[in-house]
């Protein structure tokens, strides 16, 4: 098992690396160290003097991937993408564009997302769980047929439907919860809940069909005729036997999502003012400010890595014929 999880973490180290270059690439592709300066400095101020200065102070005065002016390892550290990629992986991630600390940044912001999607995961793996069960249980009826159109139905509806949808009902309407805004404490729960009920909402068509599937694999198994042979109850067969074997694959749905749910939802967070992660990214992306971006981005590949690793070793807990080598 360590071996196996050295190794992994091995193999971890050129995929954060390329990922890390592709978005160095696509990001100086559309911009320039220029046009960051000129957006960060305002209309009013820019001049040739003030682009360095703020360049300086930064370090995008170097050359962005080889410095050609640099003898030897120097063509490749006296760089910007080798000065602002290395402390990545001390999980360093500096300053932002304009003057803020990431880490601090980061820590602060990553409770609001958790507030969201801690909920929204745990309901929405109770409820879909539970409707996927009810329809299996129906299997071949109108009651299997309906659930599908509308399953299929809900999955076809944009996810912004029902965020505006939402708003518009229970908040300006209904006059139930606020429309926006965040609070600290016990306070923030008013904002929450119809972002966590909506994001719950949002997921029951692709979760509720995916685990209906799941099960209707489970119940044309040899063990389940087997246990109808010898008398149980449907009910018993599939609550006690069918969910208990479709555990490995819902297992992989959801401890591979578990660390990303750090990052909260970036639609969600800007459209209800959550200052989560999420909209921290969205601010991010619309300022232009490629230290965040960078730091995002390859946040969320850690976590996506360290996801899949735990999805791997969370299947020896539940199969016991699973060996990781």
């Amino acid at each position: 098992m360590i071996a196996y999880i050295i190794r992994r973490a091995l193999y971890a180290i050129p995929i954060l690396i390329g990922v890390n270059v592709l978005t160095f690439v696509l990001f100086f592709v559309v911009n320039s160290p220029d046009d960051m300066a000129r957006l960060n400095l305002g209309a009013k101020r820019v001049t040739p003097e003030a682009i360095e200065e703020w360049k300086q102070e930064r370090g995008y005065h170097l050359p962005l991937l080889l410095n050609r002016q640099a003898e030897g390892l120097g063509w490749l550290t006296e760089t910007v993408f080798f000065d602002k990629s290395l402390r990545l992986f001390r999980f360093e991630f500096g300053q932002s564009d304009n003057g803020r600390e990431i880490g601090y940044d980061i820590r602060q912001r990553m409770w609001p997302s958790l507030a969201i999607a801690i909920p929204v995961l745990l309901v929405g793996l109770l409820v879909n769980i539970s409707f996927a069960l009810l329809i299996a249980f129906f299997r071949a009826t109108y009651i299997d047929f309906w659930g599908v159109v509308l399953c299929v139905t809900m999955m076809s509806v944009s996810g912004l439907f029902y965020i505006i949808g939402g708003q518009y009902l229970v908040s300006k309407l209904l006059h139930l919860v606020p429309i926006s805004g965040y609070d600290t404490g016990l306070g923030a729960a008013k904002f929450l809940v119809l972002p966590a009920i909506i994001g719950v909402i949002g997921g029951i068509g692709s979760g509720t069909r995916w685990y209906r599937t799941l099960f209707l694999e489970e119940i044309n198994k040899d063990y389940v005729r087997t246990a109808r042979a010898k008398g149980l109850s449907e009910q018993r067969v599939l609550f006690r036997h069918v969910l208990q074997n479709a555990l490995i694959p819902i297992l992989t749905g959801v401890v591979v999502i578990l660390p990303l749910l750090f990052l909260g939802s970036l639609i969600t967070e800007s459209f209800f003012g959550i200052p989560g992660l999420g909209s921290y990214t969205i601010d991010a992306i619309n300022n232009q400010d490629f230290a965040i971006v960078r730091a995002m981005v390859f946040l969320g590949s850690v976590l996506y890595i360290l996801g899949l690793l735990l999805t791997d070793i969370s299947y020896t807990l539940v199969d016991p014929r699973v060996r990781l080598s």
